[in-house]
């Protein structure tokens, strides 16, 4: 299993791809077919402010990769509500595997 860590328009310090790979780690304990987590973290200035977004890609055994995508105004929130959102993506699917057996 691999975690990718990149970043677009910003420099990726080791607290921000700990703090990454932290949340990407919980993600395997929800479903077992997890081949690969990418994240990919940009950095845009819009009207004299920052804004964040945060993709994590995951890829699962037998079925397309799931994406999820989360903005906002500090890179670690941007980081959470993208893990929220995967979470419940591949919560969904196992949820739908396990009933249609």
């Amino acid at each position: 299993m691999r975690i990718e860590i990149s970043g677009r328009g910003l420099e990726i310090t080791d607290a921000i791809r700990s703090y990454a790979d932290t949340k990407c780690q919980k993600l395997l304990k929800f479903f077992d077919g997890v081949q690969e987590i990418e994240v990919v973290l940009d950095q845009e200035r819009r009207d004299h402010h920052e804004e964040f977004t945060a993709e994590i890609i995951v890829t699962v055994v037998k079925h397309e990769p799931f994406i999820a995508k989360a903005m906002g105004k500090d890179v670690y929130a941007s980081i959470d509500l993208a893990s929220d959102k995967a979470t419940r993506q591949i919560t969904d699917y196992k949820k739908k595997l396990r009933d249609h057996h």
